[in-house]
């Protein structure tokens, strides 16, 4: 009688644990994280009723943060600027892990399979690629020592591609590598050499084909067909400026953003008031639009239709709305000083604005261009939502 009674009182206690937990249950394809880098925090967001869920602090120098997302989009990776490699749980609000992986780095990416992290670095250079869920090294890749001998190269332009791959630019050396990880955790590396003059940045078209390195002391692109390597980089918009004066760079545009909408890609003319317009078929250059400062972050609305546009100092107090079709600049906005970053919810009805200078985040209707909400928040930069686990080389 005693034990009946016993396992009765288990299986009760089961059930409450089962009927009651103690979080309510949520998905986390409505996540996100908007970085408040003066801070060193991060904000949990979502955007099904615009509202912040949590803080997360103690995640060391976060400008210039990026992040990716585990495929179930449970967990964010934050890539801070002090080398913090920084693993998140979205549903808890906690920090999993966090390691120090170097002394400066600029940013990673998730492999295909989402079991692998991979980190470019400035200091000492090179990549560390680490499992997703410990945090363990798994494999050291040294960057190509400078002309001087006193250093390794800064690596840039961290992306994932196709294939368990990752490609990322050498910025003091001119090269392109491909880590191959599909066979083995000892990375089968490719290197291109002589790709351009200080490549800074880069994109990986939305199909995983095309990797476009951006070249800071050219003017011009780098391109490389993943699905033909062995045809090697080609040079593109090559020397698109040539014979206008060129501005002081007050920001370097963030390339990640480059955006192809259509046959069209449009992307941030350095040192210029604008946006280049290029065919996706030929890779030639097929327009450009003027703009009202230097571009920073040129990013489609996820049904190609529109092209926002944000820009460096002294314009950054505005946002420049393209309409894809016309190549035509619809409307001009002005969210207020320091706008740094945006982010459009996955089917694109919203788009969040981070400005800095006003301490907030806000969000604006893509189809009446009207600020609908406003959320408070310290320094904000980067907003990143939990869609981009499902997205190549983002």
């Amino acid at each position: 009688m005693r034990r009946h009674f016993g396992v009765v009182l288990l299986a009760c206690l089961l059930t409450a644990c089962v009927a009651q937990p103690s979080h309510p249950l949520r998905g986390s394809g409505d996540l996100g994280i908007v970085i408040e880098r003066a801070n060193g925090s991060v904000k949990i967001v979502e955007h099904s009723n615009n509202s912040s869920l949590a803080r997360v602090e103690g995640l060391g120098d976060l400008s210039h943060a990026s992040v990716v997302f585990s495929r179930d989009a449970r967990f964010a990776y934050v890539f801070g600027r002090d080398g913090g490699l920084t693993k998140i749980d979205l549903l808890t609000a906690k920090i999993d892990k966090r390691i120090i992986q170097s002394g400066n780095s600029i940013g990673g990416a998730i492999s295909q399979d989402g079991r692998l992290i991979a980190v470019g670095n400035y200091e000492p250079g090179g990549v560390k690629v680490f499992a997703a869920d410990t945090l363990e090294l798994v494999a050291d890749i040294p960057a190509t020592t400078v002309a001087d001998g006193s250093r390794g190269s800064r690596v840039v332009g961290m992306v994932d591609a196709p294939g368990k791959k990752f490609l990322v630019s050498l910025f003091d050396t001119g090269e392109i590598w491909i880590a191959d990880f599909s066979q083995s955790n000892t990375p089968a590396i490719t290197r291109f050499t002589n790709i351009g003059d200080q490549p800074y940045d880069s994109m990986l078209t939305p199909d995983g084909r095309y990797y476009i390195a951006g070249l800071f002391g050219e003017d011009g692109l780098a391109l490389l067909d993943l699905w033909h390597p062995e045809q090697g980089v080609k040079r593109i918009l090559d020397g698109y400026g040539r014979g206008n004066e060129k501005l002081p760079v007050y920001k370097m545009p963030h390339l990640e953003g480059w955006t192809v909408a259509g046959d069209h890609a449009f992307v941030p003319a350095v040192g210029r008031h604008q946006i280049l317009i290029m065919d996706t078929n030929t890779w030639q250059q097929a327009g450009s639009v003027d703009v009202i400062g230097q571009p920073v972050f040129v990013m489609a609305r996820p049904d190609a239709r529109q092209i926002w546009v944000n820009f460096a100092m002294p314009d950054n107090q505005y946002v420049q709305v393209i309409d894809s079709e016309s190549h035509t600049v619809i409307a001009t906005l002005e969210p207020g000083p320091g706008v740094l970053h945006m982010e459009f919810t996955p089917r694109g009805e919203q788009i969040w604005i981070s400005v800095r200078d006003k301490d907030e985040i806000q969000v604006w209707d893509t189809a009446t261009l009207q600020k609908v909400h406003t959320l408070p928040a310290d320094s904000p930069s980067g907003i990143f939502f939990s869609d981009r686990a499902h997205r190549i080389g983002l």
